[in-house]
């Protein structure tokens, strides 16, 4: 899928782009695709602002910017913006926003008076500045799907942490996947039918963002592993008082699963010296090597958005991708 000019004409309308986000998700995004990334400067004017110029012709292209809004949000969220203004000014015939992790995405609904709907207000930007399509993985509530007014394709990590359980011999018969709190009993319910093993779940209150309290575990865990997941990692403190909670009630070992690798503080330290015998992420947020200790393995997913972004381009059904993989894993675990 290369981008061969020839009197400035455009032989192959796919291109992919990337800010400073998560650029090595992007390289490797490009290498499955078997293509370059565009050329495009992302960088700061002397007073901090955002400077962005396409080093290439756009008009008429199917654009891609892979742009998770992970830590420094606002800085990557504000680059994503700017981008799209640039290919939208630039004539491009469809912009495809590739956000592996969907940041202000906590704050999805008034739980208390006078809060902000934050993903909803992202939702508002992406649109206003230029997007066509939304292409993200693991959203933190499904109900942010419907907060766009523009096609949004959904995936789903699990089929590929369940295949990393199976294969590296985490997942058998005296296991059961356990949901963290009674938002993510989805998550956990779909895992728990691709690897057909039973599941619990946590119930918990929260007092205040980032602090939790345990109240109480729906479900047998006595003397089998438990297989937490999760949409994302942060401070660590739900996961950490989870597993002492699963632990308590009988559980042999806990292995914890979570897409997206937030990490934030004493995180990592939390984790290593925490019941939790392997962490499970993918790379949708770059996990820098001093977040990384013996308990934490990370997953590539560029060979999943590289799928979609194909069939994207070629119109083809996304959702299918994901009954190829569930019936794969299905095969393999029986």
């Amino acid at each position: 899928m290369r981008n061969d000019s020839k009197n400035g004409k455009n032989t192959n309308r796919m291109r992919l782009f990337t800010g400073n986000a998560n650029p090595l998700l992007a390289r490797e995004i490009a290498k499955c695709l078997k293509t370059d990334l565009g050329q495009i400067l992302v960088s700061r004017f002397s007073d901090g602002e955002i400077r962005v110029q396409v080093g290439e012709n756009a008009r008429g292209l199917d654009v891609f910017i892979v742009q998770p809004t992970c830590a420094p949000v606002n800085e990557n969220l504000m680059e994503l913006l700017i981008m799209l203004d640039a290919f939208r000014r630039a004539s491009a015939r469809r912009i495809t926003c590739v956000i592996p992790y969907y940041g202000y995405a906590r704050q999805d609904k008034k739980v208390k008076p006078r809060e902000p709907i934050t993903a909803r207000l992202v939702a508002n930007l992406l649109e206003v500045a230029g997007a066509n399509r939304i292409l993200t993985v693991d959203l933190h509530a499904q109900q942010i799907q419907g907060f766009f007014n523009l096609p949004v394709d959904h995936l789903y990590a699990g089929p590929k942490i369940g295949r990393y359980l199976i294969d590296s011999g985490l997942a058998h018969r005296n296991c059961v996947v356990v949901s963290p709190d009674v938002a993510g009993t989805p998550r956990a319910k779909a895992l728990a039918e691709m690897l057909d093993l039973p599941f619990a779940i946590i119930a918990k209150r929260r007092p205040e963002p980032n602090k939790v309290e345990v109240m109480e575990v729906v479900g047998n865990v006595d003397g089998k592993t438990a297989i937490m997941i999760d949409d994302m990692v942060d401070t660590g403190g739900s996961l950490v008082q989870g597993a002492e909670a699963l632990i308590q009630r009988g559980a042999t070992d806990v292995i914890a699963c979570c897409t997206h690798a937030v990490l934030s503080g004493n995180a990592p330290e939390r984790i290593l010296h925490s019941p939790i015998q392997r962490l499970i992420v993918t790379d949708t947020i770059p996990v820098p090597p001093d977040k990384q200790n013996e308990k934490i393995t990370v997953l590539p997913v560029a060979d999943l958005l590289a799928d979609a972004i194909r069939s994207i381009h070629k119109d083809k059904s996304v959702s299918l991708l994901f009954e190829k993989q569930a019936q794969e894993l299905r095969a393999r675990n029986s």
